[in-house]
Order: C-alpha cells, then sequence, then structure tokens
C-alpha cells in the first residue's frame, strides 16, 4: 500500500485536535436536556431503574471480558471495499483514508439500525422503553467495537475494550470532563499501566455512562413516555446517539493510528500518495 506522507498526517492531526476544542462547548440542546430528570427521577418506576442497573453490570463485564457483546474479526472484512481485507492484520495496512470509509459504512449502517430501533421501541411509551436501555446499550459496543477494528485495533484486547467505555464517557460528559477523559485516553495509548489500573478501579465512570442514559436525553426521552408520539422522538434520539458515537469513536481511533503511523516516519524521510 502507499504509505500517507508526514505532512498529509499532521494535517489530519491538527483538525482531530480542533475537532477536541470544540467538544468542550456545551450545546443549549443539551443544557435544557439534562433539566427534566431532576425532576423524572423521583417518578422513574422500578423496572426502568433495574434495566439501568443491569445495564452497568452488563457495561462492567464488557470491559473485564468482553461478556456477550465481543465482536467477531471477521466482522471487518464487511466493511472495506477491498476484498483483500480479512484480518485486523489487513485493516492495519489500509491507507488511513481507507480505515475512514469503512468507519463511515460502520456508522450508516448502525445509525440505520438504531433508528429502527428506536421507533419500534418508542410505539410502545412507558411499557417498551425499558427494552430500548440494554438494546441500545448494545448496539453503542457493537458499533465502537467495528469502528475500533476497522482503524485495525482489536476488541478483544482488554485495553482496548476500556478505551471503547471511555470513549462512551467522553460522548456524554461536560467540557470538563471532555478534557479528563481526553488524558486518560493519551496515558491508555502510551501503555502506561498504572494508569491503566487506575481507570479500570473507576467504576463510577462506568456508572456515569450507564446512568447518563436518563442525564443526557433528558427532555427528549421524556417524550418517549407518550405512546405512538415516542415514535418519532425515540427513532430521532437513538439515531442521533448512534450517530455522535460513531463520529467521535471514529475520529479518535483515527488520531491514535495516525500518531502511530507519524511515530514510525523518519523525520527525513516522507513517502509519496495518501
Amino acid at each position: 500500500m502507499l504509505m500517507e506522507s508526514r505532512q498529509w498526517l499532521e494535517q489530519k492531526l491538527e483538525q482531530i485536535r480542533k475537532w477536541e476544542k470544540d467538544q468542550g462547548k456545551i450545546r443549549i440542546w443539551d443544557r435544557i436536556g439534562r433539566i427534566p430528570f431532576a425532576l423524572l427521577d423521583k417518578v422513574t418506576p422500578d423496572f426502568i431503574r433495574d434495566k439501568v442497573g443491569k445495564a452497568l453490570d452488563e457495561l462492567g463485564k464488557f470491559v473485564q471480558t468482553g461478556g456477550g457483546y465481543l465482536s467477531s474479526e471477521k466482522a471487518v472484512a464487511n466493511y472495506f471495499n477491498n476484498e483483500q481485507v480479512r484480518t485486523l492484520t489487513d485493516a492495519r495496512r489500509m491507507p488511513v483514508s481507507a480505515m475512514d470509509e469503512a468507519a463511515d459504512r460502520v456508522a450508516g449502517t448502525r445509525t440505520n439500525i438504531a433508528t429502527v430501533q428506536g421507533a419500534s421501541t418508542g410505539f410502545g411509551g412507558i411499557f417498551t422503553l425499558s427494552l430500548d436501555i440494554p438494546v441500545l446499550l448494545g448496539l453503542q459496543l457493537k458499533t465502537l467495537q467495528d469502528i475500533a477494528m476497522c482503524y485495525g485495533f482489536d476488541p478483544a484486547d482488554p485495553k482496548e475494550r476500556l478505551f471503547i467505555v471511555k470513549v462512551m464517557q467522553f460522548v456524554t460528559s461536560d467540557s470538563h470532563g471532555k478534557d479528563a477523559i481526553l488524558k486518560q485516553m493519551d496515558y491508555l495509548d502510551g501503555g502506561n499501566e498504572e494508569a491503566r489500573r487506575e481507570i479500570v478501579s473507576e467504576l463510577k465512570g462506568w456508572r456515569e455512562v450507564v446512568m447518563s442514559f436518563r442525564d443526557r436525553w433528558g427532555m427528549k426521552k421524556m417524550f418517549q413516555l407518550i405512546p405512538v408520539a415516542g415514535l418519532v422522538f425515540g427513532a430521532i434520539t437513538n439515531r442521533n446517539t448512534i450517530s455522535e458515537l460513531a463520529e467521535a469513536g471514529a475520529i479518535l481511533y483515527r488520531k491514535r493510528r495516525i500518531r502511530e503511523r507519524l511515530a514510525s516516519l523518519e523525520p527525513d524521510v516522507q513517502t509519496a500518495g495518501q
């Protein structure tokens, strides 16, 4: 394959840095959307609380062992328009632009699934809302795993599963939280074992990811409690959730791959092609 030039890689990395800075800006809808659950939390039915608790347990199992959510390496071949890509090693050798295209295919497929799933669980209002939590959690984990594989990273590696949970936490955090998580991700990628153990011990972080299902959707999920009307809001909310998560996952994995490529290039050597 043709490796990208140092200049091209550095330009792409700078674009990612600008994107990271923009993530610190809180959107007005997110501010509004967080308010209602201060009230809704008091009237949340026990069976929904139970589903959230079970989702927390499942997320913990995913980090530790992969649980029932671990994706197969064979899935990587489905996203590249290249018959030579069959394994993670093959994907790792592809140009970053090809990895981006593959990640876009994952995002497109999963956002469509999320739309249908959100509509179906939203149709029944509160009676089917409890089904939305575990299904959407599984879809999020699968989406990020497949995007990871598009960039040549292996979800079977415990470090990668932890990185996936940090991506989920990044998307649902405020501006201060996002900055801290980006630093943690850098520690993970740098092979800092002490930092890794510290992050793994942060069970609170896993809880924040799961509990954010209620917090960050706020007003949007409140409408999903209404039968039939919840169909529209469920479809939109779930589609946006997966779309936003896939975008962040692709950018953060792209960042890791680009930094690795730059580190492998000799200072005075640039190869042609992008």
